[in-house]
């Protein structure tokens, strides 16, 4: 069972997440910011993961500590929901266009934090939440989770499409870096990830 639940509480913010690797694409998401909770639809949705997350945060400040703490929050989950990572494709990279946006992602579960974004956002903002935000939640994301995180907006006009085609991006590689393999070895020549 590659599951995990996580209870996040700061004076910033309280996460309520369940997490499954194993599912079929299912949410139930509030966070109280409509564009990112739309983002985080299509990336479960794409990803087949299911998720539960509920968020509330101090959204009469900013967007900042909602969009970051759900990033740690769902990054501590697939930490815990991989365990100790064996069996897993552990590489995967995926490319996802949204009409004239093209976006790519390439994943490591390696165990070792390392975020590269390039969205190439120019709007200060999409909906609800602050462009520079965007890039956060993937960085935090990709620390939490202990993962190599490589995301790229290659070309693309809109800001909404740019911004949910690096999510559907991100999504199918993680689909496939998490995709268990015939082999039940940890995929590292150090024995460990």
């Amino acid at each position: 069972m590659r599951r995990a639940t996580i209870d996040r509480h700061t004076s910033e913010t309280e996460i309520r997440l369940a997490l499954d690797l194993d599912g079929s694409g299912t949410t139930t998401i509030d966070t109280g910011l409509g564009f990112f909770d739309h983002m985080l639809t299509a990336l479960i949705k794409h990803s087949r993961f299911d998720l539960e997350l509920a968020c509330s945060g101090d959204l009469h400040v900013d967007d900042h500590h909602t969009v970051e703490d759900c990033g740690l929050a769902l990054g501590q989950a697939l930490d815990q929901a991989l365990a100790d990572r064996r069996g897993i494709r552990r590489f995967a990279h995926a490319y996802a266009p949204l009409d004239e946006a093209l976006a790519r992602a390439v994943v490591d579960l390696s165990g070792r934090p390392s975020p590269h974004v390039d969205l190439g956002l120019t709007r200060s903002g999409i909906g609800d939440v602050a462009a520079e935000n965007i890039g956060h939640f993937f960085q935090s994301f990709a620390i939490a989770g202990r993962m190599a995180l490589h995301v790229d907006v290659l070309k693309g006009q809109n800001d909404h499409h740019r911004a949910e085609a690096a999510f559907k991006a991100t999504a199918l590689a993680l689909r496939d870096a998490v995709a268990l393999t015939a082999h039940a070895d940890i995929p590292s020549t150090k024995g460990l990830l």
